[in-house]
């Protein structure tokens, strides 16, 4: 299972020779995971859980509510930019711990202050943060995954299961703390979540991991990306409008009156539901049919985008919440896939960046211009709509994407 972050591309270099084999790889992978639990999981998709609060204390509009994500989604495309020169320069152990470390830093300073800048700033710095902590170790995780290859993708599931466990973890946390303390708490959630972060990463600390820290470096044919720049265009679509969702559905829910519980078992739902993707979406990643199998996915993902639109009903919105949680956590899975299917494995790095950047500017833009467009209309029901259109967009995107020929190079 791959949540829908940016595969690295060290995913694809080989394990170096000189790496001492972990005892337990499934444990080393869990506690890798440590890191995107805290920088993803409760750093980034959190905020959603207490926007509404803030946004009323604040005084802000869905703009700038939905800035907020923006400047995070920019320090994590950051982030994952830098990650393999760090993980080179100090090693990929040291990068996963320090980009964790500054994620949960900057959790600590959104409970310390109601300043916009501030708070744009700590929403920075924890996107950078998760961005070093997945993208480097990702890379850690899938060359132990490779130790065991009879388990492998088992292995490395276990590495990217850390968002949705971290999204499981705020749900069951942040309703319940702004409910028992009332409006104006969002602070206190901010310094509830960075006190669990701050239990969660000793682990991560002080646990030795076995795996060699040095990330060699290769030079990827000059295959052209060209023929894919329309799968390049849908996932730029895809990152705006599954971000879109994931910033203003809490707020929708309580609009809806949706008091802790309800907001609660949603976000929960939504995480929970990642955990199905290996057994639901087998089949599909394994065809090779150029950007279709990415296009399913996508479609499924704007129909749980759009459900709330049909209906109020709490069944709806759990349908809605486990619908787009079971697509969303997979379609890095999907694009990963097709580089995989379509280039020459020395071509992969350079077309998994090409991926990264696009995605990282459509979640970068997605929220703001939501945001904006929430403003004009003056309900979230166009927020929600808008992320449903981009999507089925992007999906209509990547099944206009044929194969490509893998001897090009």
């Amino acid at each position: 299972m791959i949540c829908p972050m940016i595969a690295a591309p060290e995913h694809f270099l080989p394990i170096p020779k000189s790496a001492p084999i972990p005892a337990r790889p499934a444990l080393t992978n869990l506690t890798l995971s440590l890191g995107p639990i805290i920088g993803l999981g409760i750093g980034r998709f959190a905020y959603a859980l207490v926007l509404p609060d803030m946004r009323e204390t604040l005084h802000w509009s869905y703009s700038a509510a939905g800035f907020m994500n923006t400047v995070n989604a920019a320090g994590y495309l950051l982030g994952a930019l830098i990650a393999s020169r760090l993980a080179r320069r100090f090693g990929g152990l040291a990068a996963v711990r320090g980009g964790t470390l500054a994620a949960l830093v900057s959790l600590a300073v959104c409970a310390m202050t109601s300043d916009f800048t501030a708070l744009s700033v700590a929403r920075l710095v924890t996107g950078i943060g998760a961005g070093v902590a997945l993208v480097a170790g990702g890379a850690l995780a899938a060359r132990v995954a490779l130790l065991q290859p009879a388990r492998a993708s088992f292995v490395l599931s276990l590495f990217y299961a850390g968002p949705p466990l971290g999204i499981v973890a705020s749900g069951l946390i942040a309703p319940f703390v702004l409910q028992a303390f009332g409006p104006g708490s969002w602070w206190i959630v901010w310094a509830v979540l960075a006190t669990l972060g701050t239990v969660l990463i000793v682990p991560l600390l002080v646990m030795p991991i076995p795996t060699n820290a040095a990330v060699p470096e290769t030079r990827a044919d000059r295959v052209s990306l060209r023929p894919m720049a329309i799968y390049l265009f849908s996932y730029f679509l895809y990152g705006a409008g599954y971000i879109a969702y994931l910033t203003f559905m809490i707020a929708y829910v309580r609009d809806l009156g949706g008091g802790a519980a309800a907001q609660s078992g949603f976000w929960c739902l939504i995480g929970l539901a990642g955990f199905s993707t290996p057994w639901v979406w087998g089949r599909v990643l394994a065809l090779d049919r150029g950007g279709r199998p990415t296009a399913i996915i996508l479609t499924v993902n704007a129909i749980g985008a759009a459900l709330p639109s049909l209906s109020h009903s709490p069944a709806m919105l759990a349908l809605s919440a486990g619908v787009f949680g079971i697509a969303f956590s997979t379609v890095t899975t999907a694009t990963t896939a097709f580089v995989r299917f379509n280039l020459p494995q020395s071509a992969w790095p350079r077309a998994i960046a090409a991926l990264t950047i696009s995605f990282g500017i459509g979640q970068t833009l997605g929220p703001f211009a939501v945001g904006a467009i929430t403003d004009a209309m003056g309900s979230l029901t166009y927020a929600l709509n808008v992320s449903a259109a981009l999507l089925l967009l992007g999906a209509l995107m990547a099944a206009m994407q044929g194969k490509l020929q893998r001897d090009r190079a």
